[in-house]
């Protein structure tokens, strides 16, 4: 009964200076917004980035030629094409690798692609058929390469959404003739539109038989007396075998590169585990970085608070006097101050998350934006638990003195 009654004085005094009330927690208001949608977008952000990665398959592994050290430096064969189609042969090897379903080889690079007057430079990769399979690739038309047209290096080409937009202006091209190097290609599918090119898109690339990507568009450099590859993709029997099949792989590229025990690896191999893993410590170090700046504001509003909780004691001087006369005790003073404090960030704090919450449906609402704003659970309480705890912090010291006064000179106020 005794907190409710001091809880219905705090509100009274709050309504009785509402313009001064309402300054006072503007700063508690825009901390608590500013940190919430900051949170929000890097969570948003990583949600759609973790989202984009698994859609390509968590089961996927990638060899690249060349190794990193631990400082982040490229080590022996950084710079040389150290997997060739023999890895790749090898390691399609069921015998050999139990727990690895798919090897798929990739060599590719920039190039241009002219249809008619029109022109388009894109990301050209030249595979084979199991390419579509083991990253997810869906088509909008036509279908993707196929073993035949791979072993008989067939002039054909899967392109993307935009790539058939630049030349064509429309996205059903199919049986439509483009030219590489003056060399005519059939186009045989269109991808689906996919978009977030900075994580896999695939709508400005173009897909080849891998022997023509090699040979005839761009002349790939040999190793060992085999054409190399820029990388190798493998699919692994499962999620849980993809540990085993990391290590399959490695065990083979090391002995048929006749590297001893004490060699570092010139190849390295990724998971898209990994890949989670890194994105998902980046993104939330950057969103852990903004959001401590903008709890800044934070700090400032509850400098705002300890400030007018000051004024408010020296405003209430004669009141705190008369109830200390009457028989109140320190502690009923210091409550009473304190729960008023709380009663202005809490309040405070519901409001910010209510404007967090506005962003986000305004977000939300913009046509065409692939974004999302994930203001979460513990964040909303994390934004309570801050704001109550700016209100003890800030409203303590003036809670403290308005205690100190002596009942008789409080009487005496003027």
């Amino acid at each position: 009964m005794k907190l409710l009654r001091y809880f219905r004085v705090a509100v009274d005094s709050i309504a009785s200076h509402k313009m001064r009330s309402g300054l006072t927690m503007l700063g508690i208001v825009i901390g608590v917004a500013a940190v919430l949608t900051i949170l929000g977008i890097g969570r948003g952000a990583s949600a759609n980035i973790l989202s984009e990665v698994s859609s390509q398959g968590t089961t996927r592994l990638t060899v690249s030629p060349g190794s990193v050290s631990s400082d982040g430096v490229a080590g022996a064969g950084g710079s040389v094409q150290t997997l060739t189609m023999g890895d790749v042969a090898i390691l399609s090897n069921p015998d050999l690798h139990s727990d690895v379903t798919q090897v798929v080889p990739q060599y590719g690079g920039n190039t241009q692609l002219v249809a008619g007057s029109n022109n388009t430079q894109i990301r050209m990769t030249g595979t084979t058929a199991a390419y579509a399979d083991v990253h997810n690739l869906k088509l909008a038309e036509g279908r993707f390469l196929t073993e035949d047209e791979i072993s008989q290096r067939s002039s054909v080409i899967v392109i993307g959404t935009t790539v058939a937009t630049d030349l064509f202006g429309r996205p059903q091209v199919v049986g439509e003739s483009v030219r590489i190097n003056g060399e005519p290609f059939t186009v045989v599918g269109v991808l689906k539109k996919s978009g977030n090119a900075e994580f896999g898109s695939n709508d400005n690339s173009g897909f080849i038989p891998i022997g023509v990507a090699q040979g005839r568009i761009f002349d790939a450099p040999r190793y060992r007396g085999e054409y190399t590859v820029t990388s190798i993709s493998a699919d692994a029997a499962s999620e849980e075998r993809v540990d085993a099949a990391e290590r399959q792989i490695e065990q083979t590229l090391r002995l048929r590169h006749g590297l001893a025990a004490d060699d570092d690896n010139d190849f390295t191999i990724s998971t898209q585990a990994s890949l989670l893993e890194t994105i998902n410590t980046i993104t939330s170090t950057l969103t852990l970085l903004l959001g401590s700046i903008a709890a800044i504001s934070l700090l400032v509003g509850g400098i705002g608070i300890m400030n007018i909780m000051l004024v408010s004691v020296t405003e209430r001087t004669k009141e705190i006097g008369l109830r200390k006369a009457l028989g109140a005790h320190n502690s009923d003073v210091l409550l009473q101050f304190l729960i008023e404090s709380l009663v202005l960030t809490l309040l405070g704090g519901l409001i910010g998350i209510g404007i967090s919450y506005g962003v986000a449906l305004l977000v939300q609402s913009i046509p065409n934006f692939n974004f999302s704003l994930l203001i979460e659970n513990d964040a909303l309480a994390m934004a309570l638990g801050v704001s109550a705890g700016c209100g003890l912090l800030f409203g303590l010291y003036p809670a403290i003195r308005a205690t100190q006064l002596d009942p008789i000179e409080a009487l005496r106020y003027e």
